[in-house]
């Protein structure tokens, strides 16, 4: 983790998969971009490969943002290339940049 670009948003918690098993998530957190797009990355602590399609997953990561501040629409999987085995990459809505912004994230591409 870069600690000069990297905006840690929750600490560790347990997201559980469409099967029921449960997962240890270390970190969400974003990366300053300097951009309007933000991804949020989730580091696990063992291998989750194969399940960044799935939509619990996908929530418990959610309501763990809803716990640390989030108010805005839910995140969707993230292009499947940016994936890794400890890694879940998620894409978030437009709305997300107000939460982000309130975390220290900025959006350099407001000044053009």
């Amino acid at each position: 983790m870069n600690h000069d670009t990297d905006i840690q948003l929750s600490g560790p918690f347990k997201a559980t998969d469409g099967s029921g098993r449960a997962h240890d998530a270390k970190a969400i957190r974003i990366f300053d971009e300097g951009y309007g797009a933000i991804d949020v990355y989730v580091d696990f602590k063992a291998p989750i490969s194969g399940l960044h399609k799935d939509k619990a997953l996908i929530a418990a990561v959610v309501a763990q943002l809803r716990t640390v501040g989030y108010k805005g629409p839910d995140l969707t999987a993230g292009d499947p290339v940016l994936q890794e085995a400890r890694l879940l990459v998620l894409e978030s809505p437009d709305e997300f940049s107000t939460f982000a912004a309130s975390k220290g994230w900025k959006d350099l591409s407001e000044d053009f």
